[in-house]
């Protein structure tokens, strides 16, 4: 496989510094793209710059994933509008081995291919550097001028930001410019890869390496995902969607990218999965002959589910979805059998309501339920109309009876009833 290839038909490439592919081409090459260890899990933002990495192992390069537990105590300005906030090494030192764990199920590290992949983590080798041998041994190397020349200085400088630039994170570029330095004199990394906001940064180390040693290595970005809305990606009303499933579900996951639209679809499945290019065309030429089928949603979403949680992750998900969501027998009949984690999981935000579970041998009538236990209908006459026209589901079935009560044999794990208004409202009633 072209590295160069695979990434252009994905449309994984923002910027590329000349002489990249004809050095991709020649030799296996080792590249490395750095991660900002501020917090213990990675997001879905972050999976462009892995699914990178990891397409450059799938073509016989080396991949090395660099975890930022130096750099992190610093905070990096590119398309920053205010400087981070400073970590503790105990907090970072965290933070660095939960995302050690997570890189390790998108690469290889542990076999003898000469390709397998490397972790790092530069506090290794910049936690006993001082000031003065920074300042000697590097700083002199590039001048003020490169340095304020870079747009992620400029923006900064230019007013967009009432706080200016800290010189700690003015210093930002250089030492991700070491970083690079390191790795080609100690792995003979020729190559750094990150998002399109890492490009003065990248091409920073890839000068310095030009003056200290006089060898040419090389950069590549890749674009900044955005929805086809115009915002951010990754960001949902509840904020990021993490790859950690005690963060993010793993039905939430799913969801997610179930529910991303058709145009979006057709772009994340190049990105985030690893589907060849001919299945691949096939899979948007069949979805755009039948949108409504959602069969790239679908495949998006199972891909990218297995890969970052597990086989079984996806088929709970999916079957959790089908019964929940599905108009058949078969929700009626499977609903009883989702567990007390999962229901709450997937009903999280839905209206609930708490109710004595002694109600339940009151033989109180499904509407009367409904209005003056729980609240959800304003009148019994309101309720009454809506049960006998087909517009309550309770537990996935259809009550036409507003005589009907509610009894024992009605709860999910002993304790809930999903009631369902309309289409679209649900509705969580628990017994306690």
């Amino acid at each position: 496989m072209n590295f160069i290839e695979e990434l252009t038909w994905r449309g994984m490439i923002h910027q590329m510094m000349p002489g990249t592919e004809e050095l991709l081409d020649k030799e296996q090459v080792a590249a490395y793209v750095g991660f900002d260890p501020t917090a213990d899990s990675l997001h879905i933002g972050h999976l462009c710059s892995i699914m990178i990495l990891r397409h450059f192992q799938r073509c016989g390069h080396k991949p090395i994933a660099l975890v930022g537990g130096a750099t992190g105590m610093i905070g990096d300005p590119s398309g920053k509008s205010q400087e981070r906030n400073l970590l503790s090494e105990v907090a970072l030192q965290h933070n660095v081995e939960c995302i050690k764990k997570q890189l390790s199920k998108f690469l290889d590290f542990d076999s003898d291919a000469s390709n397998h992949a490397e972790l790092v983590n530069n506090y290794d080798w910049m936690k006993d550097m001082t000031f003065l041998e920074f300042s000697r041994d590097i700083g002199k190397h590039i001048t003020v001028n490169y340095m304020m020349a870079k747009d992620s200085v400029k923006k900064r400088l230019s007013g967009e930001s009432r706080d200016g630039l800290s010189f700690t994170e003015f210093t930002y570029q250089l030492l991700q410019g070491y970083d690079f330095l390191h790795l080609h004199k100690e792995k003979n990394c020729r190559l750094q890869m990150g998002g399109a906001d890492q490009w003065g940064n990248i091409t920073t180390g890839a000068e310095l390496i030009r003056r200290i040693t006089g060898q040419e290595c090389f950069a590549l970005t890749c674009p900044l995902i955005t929805k086809s809305d115009g915002t951010k990606f990754g960001k949902t009303e509840g904020g990021n969607i993490w790859l950690n499933p005690e963060y993010t579900s793993p039905y939430k996951f799913y969801q997610f990218w179930l529910n991303v639209s058709d145009e979006d679809a057709e772009r994340y499945i190049k990105i985030f999965t690893n589907i060849e290019k001919d299945e691949c065309m096939q899979l948007i030429e069949e979805h755009k002959a039948a949108p409504h089928l959602r069969l790239l949603q679908k495949r998006l979403a199972k891909d990218v589910t297995i890969m970052v949680h597990s086989k079984e992750d996806y088929e709970s998900a999916l079957e959790a979805s089908n019964i929940l969501f599905g108009n058949n027998q078969e929700s009626e009949r499977n609903i009883k059998d989702i567990n007390e984690n999962m229901l709450l999981t997937v009903f999280e935000g839905v209206p609930q309501f708490h109710f004595p579970r002694t109600l339940l041998s009151e033989n109180i009538e499904v509407a009367e339920f409904l209005t003056e236990k729980c609240n959800i209908f304003f009148s019994k006459s309101e309720a009454r109309k809506m049960i006998q026209g087909g517009g309550v589901m309770i537990n996935k079935e259809k009550w036409y009876d507003h005589h009907r009560s509610f009894t024992e044999d009605d709860l999910i794990d002993n304790r809930y009833i999903v009631m369902q208004r309309g289409k679209k409202n649900y509705y969580l009633l628990i017994a306690d």
